[in-house]
């Protein structure tokens, strides 16, 4: 990996330890809080909203600083919030904390995939934004298994204690790593929204917003999934979650070069069918512990193979407005992020089994395909 590239992935280290340690965890949490499941998946769903809201916004707001000094910002508030959440004494300053963390996070991931498209060579954009994510995956790999079992072993606060910590070291990295390129110029206020009349803006938004949900449906309850379904003890879930891991960090490098080769919209179409053929597999498949172990593998590399086919599609296609698009897009993955928590959390309140939110994310995951398949045909119409 290039030496300028290090900050962002450490930067997505930080970020994607945060966001998907929480799934791990909420057994822990939901029982220190004495609150339920379903209840502690509201820390899940308000981290998710936080992007959503601070994606386009700050990065529309941000529009005259250079990219490095956005970026070296985005991550102060990231540290500090994160911290403020490791000390919360309820979980009322819980889900308010939480909230907070969130609203960097697409901003951050919006900026540092324009700089990283900046820094690639013609034609390998998204391979380079695939190794800005690379940094999420190694937190998907080795520091959601680790903060999971120091989680379980002594306490969640620790965990995000060292989310705090390493968002620290990114600042540093930022700060003596990171070249100072400038921000392109900017349209005007009226150019800048005019991006969200464009309809293949609508549908790529969508279709990262409904078609991720399914991903996100099943890893936000995958720890009871994997313990009360699958009949994997507690004790291993650190091991399913590495597994998980190692799935997500295979899957964003093939995502990354494939989009390269066949086009990103090609790689989403195979991939949210990939996404709904895994996910109906584990719903069928769930009590047999080996086939729910390998699924768990599976349905990493496909989820996070979305990432740069998505954020490169997304880039393209806004033109001038790339940094407010990068932005929305980041947000639609967090409206997928809380929309699977959220519904999958309904299920269970209605008393449906660990398995039906796999089921859910299905149809979501081939909603995603529908979504991608109009988008196709709307770029041949035009360009007819």
């Amino acid at each position: 990996m290039k030496k300028e590239l290090l900050p962002l992935a450490l930067g997505g280290l930080s970020i994607g330890t945060t966001e998907f340690v929480m799934m791990g965890l909420l057994p822990t949490i939901s029982e220190y809080f004495n609150i339920t499941i379903s209840e502690a998946g509201g820390f899940i769903s308000l981290y998710a909203l936080g992007v959503v809201i601070g994606a386009p916004l700050i990065v529309f707001l941000s529009g005259r600083f250079s990219s490095k000094n956005i970026l070296i910002g985005l991550m102060i508030l990231f540290t500090l919030f994160n911290l403020l959440s490791a000390l919360s004494p309820n979980t009322t300053f819980m889900y308010i904390f939480r909230f907070l963390s969130g609203l960097p996070h697409g901003a951050f991931f919006g900026v540092g995939s324009i700089v990283a498209s900046r820094l690639a060579k013609k034609g390998e954009e998204a391979k380079n934004i695939s190794m800005m994510f690379a940094g999420l995956t190694i937190a998907n790999l080795v520091m959601v298994p680790l903060g999971t079992f120091l989680g379980q072993a002594f306490s969640w606060r620790i965990t995000l204690g060292i989310v705090a910590f390493i968002g620290l070291m990114t600042l540093l990295s930022l700060f003596f790593w990171l070249p100072n390129l400038p921000i392109r110029k900017q349209t005007d206020i009226k150019g800048e929204l005019s991006f969200f009349k464009t309809k293949e803006a609508w549908i790529i938004t969508l279709m990262t917003a409904i078609g991720t949900g399914g991903g996100f449906a099943w890893l936000s309850y995958i720890a009871p999934l994997m313990t009360k379904v699958a009949g994997v003890s507690e004790n291993y879930l650190m091991g399913v979650m590495m597994l998980v891991g190692l799935g997500m960090f295979v899957g964003n490098i093939i995502g990354g070069r494939l989009a390269d080769k066949i086009s990103p919209i090609k790689s989403c179409i195979v991939l949210f069918v990939a996404i709904s053929v895994n996910l109906l597999l584990m719903f069928l498949f769930a009590q047999y512990s080996i086939i729910a172990l390998i699924l768990c593998f599976t349905g990493g590399a496909c989820f996070l193979a979305l990432g740069a086919p998505i954020q490169i599609l997304m880039i393209k296609t806004a033109g001038k407005a790339e940094m407010v698009a990068a932005g929305v897009t980041q947000a639609a993955f967090n409206v997928g992020n809380s929309l699977g928590a959220f519904l999958g959390g309904v299920i269970l309140t209605f008393g449906f089994g660990y398995k039906y939110p796999s089921l859910l994310g299905a149809v979501l995951a081939l909603i995603g395909v529908g979504f991608t398949l109009l988008l196709l045909k709307t770029k041949k119409s035009r360009a007819v």
